[in-house]
């Protein structure tokens, strides 16, 4: 599978730009602020139904524009699929796979499996587990499309009781039938959810392990676990036995929606100790695993089909990292491990370095204030 041509009109800061694209490898050089990212985003719209930088449609028209329309052709195989989709300030977005309309945009979800690494990646580290838990969802996501669907309900099922919580003041007012049926469902939805994360988990990390070892050497070790309530107790019991402190508290103090992964480099954790270099190259193998497991996974169900592997969106990747790492990382990239790849940079010599072995199946473009040039 890969995205064969795209057609943008007024997203971000591209007016126009039709574009077509190499098999392998498609190279965006420029200065920053050039609309390099803003052209990775374009192509991660295509593949989730929402930009991975701005979750307000309306910001990503360009402005002084009503509307912005992103098209994409993938090949699968034989097979050509057209995706796109239009935005119009003030109506409810258009998202097309051929010439129907989804009826929910769930559906669209696993279509076309991509992985996108990018500087706002350091917020797993940096930022709270909601955002950890966020990459394990989307990247199970793109797998399961029933766990998506376990998610969603459970986090509506969450947030009405929340809304109990906040409803009453002591427990001696609780309705606990009402009480009673929401945890249940709860439990339900997150047995699933808890038994697939972990499945995940067992999986990823040793592709996540080969993969940092690569690009940094075997003398950092690092270390990446789940961590889960529903490891040792029982949900529904845990949500009866703290109803009363939840009641004080207003919230839901149970749950996955308190899981977490964390992250350590040596024995201690990564945000603490690593510097800028040891955390980008944590990153970077996280993604650059995902993308192998997606790969393995769908090259599984599809009976080894090699055209499954998910496209790769690489932002800005070699900033912060010594010379050392940049090398073994293109080392990396030159492999047939991954599919399609879009990648940017600031300095052509990178991208030259990266393309070589694929020169007859490789572009670069050169992006100046929103306008993409092929060279």
């Amino acid at each position: 599978m890969n995205l064969h041509s795209l057609n943008i009109l007024n997203y971000r800061n591209i007016r126009e730009a039709n574009l077509t694209f190499a098999e392998k490898m498609n190279c965006f050089v420029g200065l920053n602020g050039q609309g390099k990212t803003n052209l990775l985003d374009a192509v991660y719209y295509l593949s989730f139904t929402k930009s991975a930088l701005n979750a307000l449609d309306a910001q990503n028209i360009m402005h002084g524009e009503d509307f912005a329309l992103i098209q994409g052709e993938y090949l699968f195989g034989d097979t050509v699929e057209q995706i796109s989709c239009g935005l119009k300030r003030g109506v409810k977005k258009q998202f097309r796979r051929g010439k129907k309309d989804y009826k929910r945009l769930i559906d669209h979800i696993g279509l076309i499996p991509l992985v996108m690494v990018c500087p706002q990646d350091a917020e797993l580290i940096t930022e709270g587990s909601d955002e950890r838990r966020r990459f394990l969802d989307s990247v199970i996501s793109q797998l399961d499309r029933p766990y998506l669907e376990h998610l969603t309900r459970y986090n509506v099922l969450l947030k009405q009781r929340n809304s109990l919580l906040k409803q009453y003041e002591d427990a001696a007012s609780v309705p606990d039938d009402l009480f009673e049926v929401l945890e249940l469902q709860m439990a339900q939805h997150a047995d699933y959810i808890y038994r697939l994360r972990t499945d995940f988990m067992n999986r990823f990390v040793p592709l996540f392990r080969e993969l940092y070892a690569e690009i940094a050497g075997h003398d950092e070790a690092v270390s990446l676990t789940y961590v889960s309530q529903l490891q040792d107790r029982d949900l529904v019991e845990a949500f009866h036995r703290t109803r009363s402190r939840d009641l004080i508290l207003g919230w839901t103090s149970q749950g996955i929606h308190k899981d977490d992964l964390p992250m350590t480099l040596g024995d201690y954790p990564l945000k603490q100790v690593a510097s800028q270099g040891q955390q980008k190259t944590f990153l970077l193998a996280l993604k650059l695993a995902q993308a192998l497991y997606l790969s393995h996974s769908f090259m599984q169900a599809e009976g080894g089909v090699p055209s499954s592997k998910p496209i790769l969106l690489l932002d800005d990747i070699f900033d912060k990292l010594d010379s050392t790492r940049v090398e073994r990382i293109i080392a990396l990239l030159q492999t047939d491990r991954f599919g399609q790849i879009f990648i940017t940079d600031t300095d052509r010599q990178h991208l030259t370095d990266i393309i070589r072995p694929y020169a007859a199946h490789s572009r670069i473009f050169s992006v100046s204030n929103g306008e993409l040039t092929p060279l």
